[in-house]
């Protein structure tokens, strides 16, 4: 089978990056002829898979802009370069991952026109959410199930009238009727998501829950002890993160947090962390790194204040035989029950102290933690799943 991969970054940048890489080699693993479309961008990995790559867009001055509006809505000439890259590779499947604005919905009308079928992977709630995330002001919001011009009345995007518009816009352009009619099947990672785009309007039968998976040797169990009191936050330093509440609860415990990852809120959370002794902040660090800090720390913490969809460092964290303290939002107790974590309530400051105390004097099965999530996580399993949805007519 000959499937072209699509997404609008060829990185390791994120969750919807490394889902669509781990996908490709796993794909390849099993003889399929791979192929991938993406953005040109200065990170991106060299690949012979590569078929295309549309021109780099970005932020700057008024012609950028401009010409990222462009590319939101279809007007430029990308859609003629990736119907000349379908003609090349002839794909049986185009499996779409994130592509709104920096490729745009154009490429999924052009897969169908192709004659492939098309599948596409929910990696956020931009099908349902001008605006991604289902927030507004920090606060889990919903009001784009009913209301599309939320957006509008609220300047969700970047508090920006003029942006906001933008989004509005191109939700108005590539409409849900449309891109369900492009649209072969939607892979939903989590019930939490798939429910969630089912009240926006996407059929059910298009629907398709399977959770992302952990390529075996990429996280082995952790076969040291941890440091006693030592736990640690891996992910993105931003506000919907829950990293403030963390960090505000963890200056009043007797414990040692350890934080990795990177993100607009780094400077804030260093003025912050500049006086607690138990409080460290590592910076991003390369994967080998996050395996070591897993292996050394009793526990991970997942404090999100959004709709996470399926976290990929709660998954990674179990397949390392790591129990999660995580928040009771979006997808995230689909991943967690009593042997494999604690739930405490989102943005809750007094629920997660209750919650990282009580996780550190748990005695954990690591071993079983570890055992339980490479099966459910397991690269074949998700290859079955997904190949269901790959032949389906």
């Amino acid at each position: 089978m000959r499937v072209l991969l699509v997404n609008k970054f060829y990185y390791r940048r994120g969750g919807d990056c490394i889902a669509m890489m781990n996908t490709e080699a796993l794909l390849r693993e099993r003889g399929h002829e791979v192929g991938v479309y993406t953005m040109n961008y200065p990170s991106n990995v060299d690949s012979a898979n590569l078929v295309g790559a549309a021109p780099e867009v970005h932020f700057g001055g008024l012609p950028d802009k401009v010409r990222y509006l462009w590319r939101m809505m279809g007007w430029d000439d990308v859609p003629r370069q990736f119907a000349a890259a379908l003609a090349e590779f002839r794909p049986d499947v185009v499996h779409l991952h994130n592509i709104h604005s920096y490729l745009s919905p154009a490429l999924a009308r052009a897969a169908h026109k192709h004659g492939a079928r098309v599948v596409w992977t929910m990696h956020d709630y931009k099908l349902i959410c001008p605006a991604y995330t289902l927030l507004h002001d920090g606060q889990p919001c919903e009001q784009c199930l009913t209301n599309p011009g939320a957006v509008l009345r609220n300047r969700c995007i970047k508090q920006s009238l003029a942006a906001s518009v933008a989004a509005w816009a191109e939700a108005r352009r590539w409409s849900l009727k449309k891109l369900t009619l492009w649209t072969d099947a939607f892979v939903c990672p989590s019930e939490f998501m798939a429910t969630m785009l089912r009240r926006g309007g996407v059929p059910a039968d298009k629907l398709h829950v399977i959770p992302n998976f952990m390529p075996q040797a990429s996280t082995p169990p952790a076969k040291k002890e941890p440091v006693a009191g030592r736990y640690s936050y891996i992910g993105r330093l931003s506000p919907e993160k829950g990293v403030r509440t963390l960090v505000a609860v963890a200056r009043e415990l007797p414990y040692d947090l350890m934080i990795a990852g990177d993100g607009p809120l780094a400077d804030e959370l260093r003025e912050l962390c500049d006086a607690p002794s138990n409080i460290h902040l590592l910076g991003q660090l390369d994967a080998h790194k996050v395996k070591e800090l897993m292996a050394s720390s009793q526990f991970t913490v997942v404090p999100s204040e959004w709709y996470e969809n399926n976290p990929l460092s709660i998954i990674e964290s179990h397949c390392a035989g790591r129990p999660v303290v995580a928040a009771e939002m979006g997808g995230i107790p689909e991943l967690i029950d009593d042997h494999n974590g604690i739930l405490f309530t989102a943005g809750d400051g007094d629920s997660l102290r209750r919650a990282i105390t009580k996780a550190m004097g748990t005695h954990w099965n690591h071993e079983a933690i570890a055992q339980q999530a490479q099966d459910r996580y397991s690269s074949q399993r998700h290859y079955e799943a997904l190949s269901h949805i790959y032949h389906l007519s």
